[in-house]
């Protein structure tokens, strides 16, 4: 069993030179698999990649694509944070996951052709390497080794959105939430103490998003697992109390 203190001093000795991915997900060591899936390119070939490419720039809350748009190729996110959603025919929007660098979005269809089945957004100021379609079908014809990368970020893209359809099919919402909050803790947790405090500011619409359900249930959810002793929330930060507890409280 892995106590709250030991997890704490797992978490301190994580890398924290970069931000992770975020998305529902029992398995935490898959969160940012995808983010080296260019990791095997040779410094020369990462040239040629990049060469390609042309980089772009999105300020926050500005759309990267939409869904119902068509395919036309992948970004790679060189800084910043992009968020996936899905809005239903009522409007309502659910987050499918929080990218970061390393990261591409705008797949399946890396190709071109077909529909975006979802759509984009900068979380923050952004800078990405777009790469059309044309040019990905060019580089995996005379880059087998790139061909061989695209092939690993769609299995973590895979490997993403199977998750999340299998948190959101077998988890209560409360469940979820807490689950949620466990993997903020474990990619953004600062340890203070025997307490382990979520620095990314995210807001109380941003966790119901991504759980499936209002910001109200969030918020009156969260005062309970406070009066619990799980964690203390104020305006700008959730700390985990006891992460053992909370760990509970999402299986």
């Amino acid at each position: 069993m892995i106590t709250n203190t030991k997890k704490l001093k797992d978490r301190s000795n994580a890398p924290q030179d970069r931000a992770s991915a975020v998305y529902l997900s029992e398995v935490m060591s898959d969160i940012d698999e995808g983010a080296g899936f260019l990791s095997r390119l040779s410094a020369e070939d990462l040239a040629i990649v990049r060469s390609e490419g042309s980089s772009c720039r999105f300020q926050k809350g500005e759309g990267v694509f939409f869904q119902g748009d068509r395919h036309s190729g992948i970004w790679l996110i060189e800084s910043g944070s992009v968020r996936t959603f899905y809005a239903g025919p009522s409007g309502r929007e659910i987050t499918l996951a929080f990218w970061t660098p390393g990261h591409f979005i705008g797949g399946p269809e890396i190709f071109g052709g077909g529909m975006h089945m979802w759509s984009a957004d900068a979380q923050e100021d952004v800078e990405l390497l777009y790469l059309t379609g044309a040019r990905i079908r060019q580089l995996v014809d005379t880059m087998p080794s790139f061909a061989i990368c695209l092939i690993n970020g769609l299995v973590a893209k895979g490997k993403c959105y199977s998750a999340l359809v299998q948190m959101l099919g077998t988890r209560s919402v409360t469940e979820r939430l807490a689950q949620l909050l466990i993997i903020l803790g474990d990619t953004h947790g600062i340890p203070e103490g025997n307490r382990l405090v979520i620095e990314k500011k995210i807001t109380h619409e941003h966790l119901a998003a991504i759980v499936g359900s209002t910001r109200q249930w969030v918020t009156m959810t969260l005062d309970k697992f406070q009066k619990k002793g799980l964690i203390s929330v104020s305006r700008n930060r959730i700390t985990i109390e006891s992460y053992e507890m909370l760990r509970s409280q999402a299986s």
